[in-house]
């Protein structure tokens, strides 16, 4: 049986413009309930790229203190400061694995993303990584001149480019470019700095394009019937 609950009035004095100086108004009292709020705790789950070991070649040598880690291999040597929110584990067989340091979202993404950092740091010292660009145009072509990249795009004049230290370039057939290092950051940023001169346009994809790039092409404007 549902039972009722019946409001008593109670005359409260308000202050109000709407009412003049005191008025006595009856107010509906109503006996309140308590109201309780449930409290979750949310987990963030551990990355499923963060969570894969790193193992190390016997011909990289690893120096980890705190939050630095420097890593030499017979390519070259690179080194990265970690943030607070993961830390760096290694064990007796040589094996790395990055870890959340806290509890919290940012931490969750900065877990996968560290671990592929430190294992591109690792191969790259070790074997190296390469990008491969494709030039794609009528008189467009590619040389390498001492320390530079020569570019012939289209413009009244060539593009020269100097090429980082820590890179190498090679050009075949004066259209095909192929940038090798040890750091796979390095070398992205300076492959897309090449491509930024002249990006693949979309109606007959003439430009600079990575070799293994799909551009969509647009279909053309077509003349009207007669």
């Amino acid at each position: 049986m549902a039972s009722s609950i019946t409001p008593s009035f109670q005359t409260s004095n308000l202050r109000t413009v709407f009412l003049g100086e005191r008025n006595g108004i009856c107010l509906p009292v109503v006996p309140m309930t308590h109201v309780g709020f449930l409290s979750k705790t949310i987990e963030c789950k551990e990355s499923r790229i963060g969570k894969q070991p790193i193992t190390v070649p016997s011909n990289v040598t690893i120096t980890l203190n705190g939050q630095d880690l420097k890593v030499k291999g017979p390519l070259g040597e690179l080194s990265r400061t970690y943030p607070r929110e993961v830390r760096l584990e290694r064990d007796e067989n040589g094996v790395i694995r990055v870890k959340k340091a806290l509890e919290s979202r940012r931490a969750n993404q900065m877990h996968g993303l560290f671990r592929t950092l430190t294992d591109n740091m690792v191969v790259g010292v070790s074997k190296g990584f390469e990008k491969r660009l494709q030039l794609v145009g009528v008189g467009y072509r590619a040389t390498v001149e001492g320390k530079d990249l020569v570019l012939s795009l289209g413009f009244s004049h060539p593009v020269r480019m100097a090429i980082p230290n820590d890179l190498k370039v090679k050009v075949e057939e004066n259209t095909r470019i192929i940038i090798s290092g040890y750091d796979k950051c390095n070398i992205g940023q300076f492959a897309a700095s090449i491509r930024k001169w002249r990006p693949p346009e979309p109606y007959k994809g003439k430009g600079v394009r990575y070799a293994n790039e799909v551009i969509r092409l647009k279909e053309g404007k077509a003349g009207k019937k007669k």
